[in-house]
């Protein structure tokens, strides 16, 4: 077995440390998520918190990690008898992101159960976790479904696996880890509130830093026991550390004073719901206890809120996540007067610094400690690169859209958009399981098992069962699409009002990609040229911001803005085969530059209709004259058109049925 970094030898990264800690001495707390680029030890924090875990003590021989001063009543491997237990270091169990349902919360038997009526359960991570760490690498990538499953497990202590009528339940309380790199996506607004605190999280911009952070991880990678040992003082004092932390805990008062401190903070950052008071309070106790005291002092507050709001914001789902602390510190300060626990003074007992002190730290520390706060998008340009060229336009107020669908039935990845073939949802048939059965379709393995009963010796109630007669059931729900941006910046769409009304609307566009789970691109074309101003991506804050910054001016090279977006879909179809596209082209529809470049542009927009690829041109023509280049775009594509006007609410929904119409037709006809 490896020998994992010592956690107090991680350089930097103090809030980061100071969260995991504040879990580990009271995991009521509700756990943690990291955002932050690769690169910045996230996994190597969460690793090395295991190791300075108190032992846990745990029945011998239960699958399930009960403690023996306390068994769980309905454990599936009990009744245990009370009586002396054995010891063990506590566990940090590590969720892949393509893990199954049945992998995280266990399996049953179903077979067994339908025919013996016997609970053969086999234990998922969940119960691997129990009274440890469950760490969730990439958990934005994980499938929302098993997302929810493993918040609703957090949540209630205790995981539920039912099939069929026939229900397990065991205890699962761990301590959650979630890391993530907010480029690859995002979670729902409603499972980051599921998160008792988030920590954002960077590399130091300071060279001395940066020195030992190399210098420590080469000396590990050369002699992992060795630089384990040179630091086991420090590990020991923190753990011991953590123990006295635990047991003064139920000691700290948290003062009415207090109390009204995290109401006002919560309400003046407009947080939605309870959650959040409630994950502040808990931290705030920590925090003290953490810091050897028994009392919670305003210091503790703000500290909790910084570490427990800025995930729950009430904001704009393409806003950069933080806290205005000028803000909290008004509202700190202004409710800290009615309460004799409220101290604000910074050198009360228990040191280590402001919110209960920081974690110990040997090593050169640095103003790159505390990440900053990380500027939205790439930035758009401030000065023109030619004569033709103009500054970018701001996008208009982004409005509510109805759902652009791709016809037919898919096989893609969970989402909100087009019909699909999926784990969940509602049932449509039944076939014979591939693999191992996860959702029994109880009539048909009766209607199946049902003709053979005689020839089996049936001679009971019981139904005789065989793994032949077992059914898989299909379902049908709705999957992500790629949904592909190829957008118009030349010359003729410069103008900065219309310019400003296009981004609007893709804008527009994104926020509905964005809550359907939709992985999202941008393909630009201007000048003489087409550019992938984004690869297919789920980070849908990355596609607004290079949608922010986009300048515009020059020729109109439709033709090679088609063939790039062509290329692009088809290196996606490599990676990704069973997601499937929709294109929308924000056009007028001219042509300009080249030879012929209007013929050159059919002759690339019939390679997506000679696909099936569905698509949508945005018609951004206007004034008195309109040429419906736009319009003709669309019937060599295969698609339909729609102007800017039409894309807004209610005219979506005609759109979606003339863009299936359209598909079938050009289909039949091919």
């Amino acid at each position: 077995m490896s020998t994992p970094f010592p956690f107090t030898a991680v350089v930097g990264q103090d809030d980061l440390r100071l969260a995991l800690l504040l879990n580990a001495v009271s995991p009521a707390v509700g756990g943690v998520l990291v955002r932050g680029e690769k690169g910045t030890a996230k996994s190597t924090a969460v690793r090395a918190l295991s190791a300075l875990l108190p032992q846990v003590a745990v029945v011998p021989g239960c699958r399930f990690s009960c403690d023996p001063a306390a068994p769980d009543a309905s454990c599936p491997d009990g009744p245990h008898e009370a009586g002396a237990g054995v010891s063990r270091p506590a566990r940090m169990v590590e969720l892949p992101v393509g893990a199954s349902e049945d992998r995280l919360v266990g399996a049953l038997d179903i077979e067994r159960a339908l025919a013996e009526g016997v609970k053969a359960f086999e234990p998922g991570l969940l119960a691997d976790a129990h009274r440890g760490i469950l760490y969730v690498d990439e958990v934005n990538l994980l499938h929302d479904h098993l997302v929810d499953l493993l918040l609703d497990a957090a949540a209630m202590g205790a995981s539920y696996v039912e099939r069929e009528g026939v229900s397990v339940r065991h205890a699962a309380r761990f301590l959650l880890v979630g890391t993530m790199n907010p480029e690859e996506g995002e979670l729902r607004p409603q499972l980051l509130d599921r998160f008792g605190l988030t920590v954002e999280v960077s590399a130091s911009r300071e060279p001395d830093q940066r020195v030992e952070v190399v210098r420590r991880r080469l000396a590990h990678d050369d002699d992992p026991a060795g630089f384990a040992a040179r630091w086991a003082e420090e590990e020991a004092a923190v753990r011991a550390r953590i123990v006295a932390a635990r047991e003064l805990l139920p000691s700290v008062r948290l003062g009415d004073g207090a109390l009204r401190q995290i109401a006002a903070t919560c309400a003046a950052f407009e947080v939605d719901g309870m959650r959040a008071d409630i994950v502040m309070a808990r931290t705030a106790t920590a925090l003290a206890a953490w810091a050897g005291r028994t009392d919670v002092l305003a210091e503790d507050v703000r500290q909790a809120a910084l570490l427990a709001l800025p995930h729950r914001r009430r904001r704009n789902p393409f806003d950069a996540p933080g806290l205005d602390e000028d803000k909290l510190d008004e509202t700190l300060e202004q409710f800290g007067d009615s309460g004799e626990d409220d101290d604000p003074d910074p050198d009360g007992p228990g040191g280590g610094g402001g919110g209960g002190g920081r974690p110990p730290q040997d090593g050169p520390q640095g103003d790159g400690d505390t990440p900053a706060q990380a500027e939205p998008g790439e930035g758009g340009p401030t000065q023109t690169s030619g004569a033709t060229e103009q500054a970018p336009a701001r996008a208009s107020e982004p409005f509510r859209t109805k759902v652009l669908t791709v016809p037919g039935l898919g096989d893609g990845a969970a989402g909100r958009r087009s019909r699909a073939r999926t784990e969940h949802g509602r049932t449509t048939g039944a076939r014979r399981p591939r693999g191992a059965l996860t959702k029994l379709h109880l009539a048909a393995t009766v209607q199946a098992a049902a003709p053979h009963q005689r020839a089996r010796g049936r001679s009971g109630p019981g139904l005789v069962v065989r793994r032949d007669d077992l059914r898989q059931a299909t379902r049908e729900g709705r999957e992500g699409n790629l949904v592909l941006f190829v957008v118009d910046a030349s010359g003729s769409m410069a103008a900065r009002q219309r310019m400003s009304a296009v981004k609007g609307a893709v804008l527009s566009l994104l926020l509905d990609a964005y809550q359907r789970r939709d992985k999202v691109g941008l393909v630009t074309f201007r000048g003489s040229a087409a550019d992938v101003a984004l690869p297919p991506t789920s980070s849908v804050d990355a596609a607004a911001a290079r949608l922010e910054s986009l300048p515009t001016g020059g020729r109109t090279p439709l033709a090679a803005g088609l063939l790039k977006a062509h290329d692009v879909l088809r290196v996606e179809r490599l990676r990704d085969p069973a997601r499937r596209a929709l294109v929308v082209v924000v056009t007028d529809g001219r042509a300009t530059g080249g030879p012929e470049p209007l013929a050159l542009a059919t002759r690339a927009a019939r390679l997506f209709a000679a696909e099936g690829v569905a698509s949508v041109v945005v018609d951004c023509e206007s004034g008195p004259v309109r040429l419906g280049l736009a319009g003709q775009l669309a019937g060599e594509l295969g698609g339909t058109a729609v102007t800017l006007d039409e894309l807004r609410a209610d005219s979506i929904a005609g759109l979606v049925r003339d863009v299936q119409g359209t598909q079938r037709t050009t289909r039949r006809a091919a």
